[in-house]
């Protein structure tokens, strides 16, 4: 099959619900990455994202919907769960919630892995909330590209991602670039304390405040409970020296903020690289600049003939625990090299 990008019309939209029908699987976009969507009712169609990914089974994956409401035909909705819905959906923001016991829509266990809990999320992306309203069923919806690999946040990425390989999205529906650029935030409120299990745009401090309590943070979780959580994910081909005060001889540089102080081996100094070997999150040190351009720098260096990319440090504030978070588990090594 040869892929094909199709541009977000009506008509392809509506194409592209007419395959998710069918069992297809649809890459298609949100605000947070590009998404390979699937109908989180049909098994044989979530099995088929598992595969086209390379994904383990074992980590379960986010169900989109299309309204907020829609949320209450497959899970029990806490107090906590409708605060934070009426705070940020749609929005970049996925929740944890225990599967109901008698739902209106009966969303497939492939999807939780098993698990009697479930994470949902509404988009904000006009484009993926009416792909969802058309083809009538929630989505099952990782990031389309293989597993653990950098997430897309352009169409190209997608192509990219799948070009040439054994399985592959039965359709890319594209409409720009992710304006987030980052996954969502993922909050568990399955249990009596909410707790974040993936950081992003959604702060914490944004969550406690309409929570109006404490909220647990990723640390010490060990179970798996929705996507982001192993150790290894969003990953160069290209090791990243994180938190790197210098860059190495023959290094790329993946930057942050002023460059006037940072030495090279190569040159008289980071300033002095050439451009192809640079990519600044944001010359301004601006973190949501920065969490926007993320993923898209990572590919554009991982294309460089290079040992090692070095990462300057990014400070954990803010927006600056989730891209410290991505950068983490990208250069957490592969087990065989542990």
């Amino acid at each position: 099959m040869t892929l094909v990008i199709q541009q977000a019309t009506n008509d392809k939209i509506n194409q592209a619900a007419d395959c998710l029908q069918s069992g297809a699987v649809v890459a298609f976009p949100t605000e947070t990455v590009y998404g390979l969507g699937g109908d989180a009712t049909n098994s044989d169609a979530v099995l088929k994202i598992y595969k086209i990914k390379s994904r383990p089974e074992f980590n379960p994956l986010i169900v989109h919907i299309s309204e907020p409401h829609d949320i209450y035909k497959f899970c029990e909705v806490s107090d906590h769960a409708e605060r934070l819905m009426a705070a940020f959906w749609p929005g970049p923001l996925s929740l944890v919630l225990p599967l109901a016991d008698n739902p209106k829509i009966t969303i497939s266990d492939v999807v939780t892995a098993g698990l009697q809990t479930v994470a949902v999320r509404c988009p904000e992306h006009r484009t993926a909330r009416d792909l969802i309203s058309k083809a009538g069923v929630p989505l099952a919806a990782p990031s389309a590209n293989i597993s653990g690999n950098i997430s897309p946040t352009t169409s190209a990425h997608v192509m990219s991602a799948f070009e040439g390989e054994p399985e592959q999205p039965d359709m890319i529906l594209s409409d720009g670039a992710a304006t987030k650029g980052l996954e969502s935030t993922i909050v568990d409120v399955s249990g009596h304390a909410p707790r974040i299990l993936r950081y992003g745009h959604i702060l914490k401090e944004h969550i406690e405040e309409v929570l109006s309590c404490s909220v647990l943070t990723p640390e010490g979780e060990e179970n798996i409970k929705s996507p982001g959580q192993l150790k290894r994910h969003y990953a160069t081909e290209t090791p990243l020296r994180l938190n790197a005060v210098d860059v190495k001889s023959g290094e790329a540089l993946l930057a942050f903020g002023s460059l006037s102080f940072m030495a090279s081996e190569d040159y008289k100094g980071a300033k002095d690289m050439p451009e192809h070997l640079v990519c600044n999150l944001s010359a301004q040190g601006d973190l949501t600049e920065a969490a926007r351009s993320l993923f898209k720098a990572m590919h554009q260096l991982d294309q460089l003939d290079v040992p090692s990319i070095a990462v300057m440090p990014i400070p954990m504030d803010g927006l600056g625990y989730a891209i410290n978070d991505r950068l983490q588990r990208a250069a957490t090594p592969k087990e065989k090299d542990m």
